[in-house]
């Protein structure tokens, strides 16, 4: 797949990723608090990210999971607290060493100019212009857009692109983009059924692969399904982190959505289900 070379990003040569074995721990917050405007978004929080693991971050509605999701991405300046990137402070790193480390998917991709969606998916390999793996530019960018089923589209304006397909358009950026720590933000919410399981296997296939992938979801179900740890967010604070099936329980997550649920196995394969629970 030909397309555009990018130029490389200003500033002196970064510093090369280091390899990454499995269960190292590539994002982490430590004591973190985070203020939007006057508004202390998040209390204390502490998380890991590790390396060939899928981690969710679930909660209700303004629990804090986007905002920790970007500081951990290093977007978003502490009120206090500690935020490391690949085993080092985030304000370390360098925006082009930053960006040849972690990739982020945020809640919804706009863009001012008419490009065609393979020139979209294409941004995601800047990081690596002028540097030893920009010759993989060509296959990275086929790669991702064959696992995002959007190569019958490539040449599209994204702009012409339906939500669902932007947002798998999106996705498949931040794949060709091959860095270790994956970061996405509700990469599910514009999809269908079909493409939210898709979406949710490459998340495990990445982690397969040996990446660190954090994911924010609003369906318990997914998390349940495809996450191997699972962090529950309420009014900022994390209130529990563990595997789905330890810390999904009736009690907790009734006390945190502020909604009756019941959490059971499900009848065949014993995966754990979630629904709410509804008046007689």
């Amino acid at each position: 797949m030909n397309g555009m070379k990018w130029l490389r990003l200003p500033g002196a040569r970064p510093t090369p990723p280091a390899a990454v074995h499995p269960g190292d721990v590539l994002a982490e917050a430590e004591a973190l608090h985070v203020r939007l405007g006057t508004r202390e978004v998040l209390s204390g929080v502490d998380v890991m990210a590790r390396a060939g693991e899928v981690l969710a971050l679930v909660g209700p509605n303004g629990a804090g999971k986007s905002t920790l999701l970007s500081a951990l991405a290093a977007d978003l300046p502490t009120a206090a607290g500690l935020v490391r990137v690949h085993g080092r402070p985030a304000a370390d790193w360098s925006a082009h060493e930053l960006a040849l480390r972690r990739a982020v998917l945020p809640q919804s991709a706009t863009l001012s100019f008419p490009f065609a969606v393979e020139e979209v998916v294409r941004m995601g390999r800047a990081p690596w212009a002028g540097t030893a793996l920009e010759d993989e530019d060509d296959p990275a960018v086929a790669t991702a857009m064959a696992a995002t089923e959007t190569l019958d589209f490539a040449a599209r304006p994204f702009s012409a692109l339906s939500g669902g397909e932007r947002a798998r358009v999106a996705l498949a950026r931040v794949l060709a983009q091959r860095t270790s720590l994956l970061l996405l933000d509700e990469p599910t919410a514009a999809l269908d059924l079909r493409h939210q399981e898709l979406v949710l296997r490459i998340c495990r296939e990445r982690a397969l692969a040996g990446d660190a992938v954090v994911v924010v979801l609003h369906d318990l179900g997914l998390a349940a399904a495809y996450a191997h740890r699972v962090v529950i967010l309420s009014a900022g604070r994390a209130v529990a982190d563990g595997p789905p099936a330890e810390i999904f329980t009736d009690r907790l997550l009734s006390d945190v959505y502020r909604q009756p649920v019941e959490v059971f196995p499900h009848p065949r394969s014993g995966e754990v289900l979630i629904t709410p629970r509804r008046g007689s």
